[in-house]
């Protein structure tokens, strides 16, 4: 079954040329546009996507609130934020407001494909490299959020003891093979503790779970 999505940014060319890249793979289909964000919650409501790829700047009502409407109403839909930027202050209220990650606007054809998949099949967009380096910043520049609210002790009291370690890989940026690596067991394992991790811990993907460690104090930013 193809991987629905909706693309919304205020630029036509921006949004037609991301449509036409995506349309041209064989499991993937958009099924429609949006110009600014209250087209885009709309588009997200009519179709169900799985995917929403969100800019961050538009009018009417801009990507993050977009987000934020989205991820509370919709949770089978996940939000991939277009930015200019790098790492900047829109790419953690992006994560606050629910999004699975982000891709730059001049991202490569293969990447934005890639990126979609990822995010699709419940991984964050977000190299564990850069999850390292991004969460850290964010768990420093914000540190509180939606995830603190959730009495992550008792939450976090769920867990076995190979989920709690599994979490605690994944806040340090570790890949499903790395983690394996460390805890010599299979991948196909460790995909099941991350599973039950986020299950546990009512989180959407990895990216809010590695926010999640950092803000419970599972994981203090900067201890290896």
């Amino acid at each position: 079954m193809a991987i629905r999505v909706v693309v919304a940014d205020d630029q036509e060319l921006v949004r037609a040329g991301f449509g036409m890249i995506l349309d041209a793979q064989p499991d993937i289909e958009v099924v429609a546009e949006a110009a600014n964000g209250a087209e885009a919650v709309e588009a997200v409501r009519a179709h169900a996507p799985d995917v929403l790829l969100l800019d961050v700047r538009m009018p009417v009502m801009d990507g993050l609130e977009a987000a934020r409407l989205v991820c509370a109403d919709h949770p089978g839909t996940k939000v991939i934020m277009l930015t200019t930027f790098d790492v900047d202050d829109y790419v953690y209220d992006a994560l606050y407001a629910g999004a699975s990650g982000f891709l730059l606007k001049d991202v490569r054809r293969d990447d934005l494909a890639h990126g979609v998949r990822m995010v699709a099949s419940g991984e964050a967009l977000l190299a564990p490299s850069v999850t390292r380096r991004l969460i850290a910043e964010f768990a420093a520049r914000k540190g509180t959020g939606p995830q603190a609210v959730r009495a992550p002790s008792r939450l976090l009291e769920q867990l076995t003891g190979r989920e709690a370690e599994t979490l605690r890989l994944l806040a340090r940026g570790h890949s499903n093979a790395e983690i394996a690596a460390e805890l010599v067991v299979s991948e196909h394992t460790v995909k099941t503790h991350v599973s039950n991790v986020l299950a546990k811990l009512q989180l959407r993907d990895r990216v809010h779970a590695v926010v999640f460690a950092y803000e419970s104090g599972a994981v203090v930013a900067g201890e290896d």
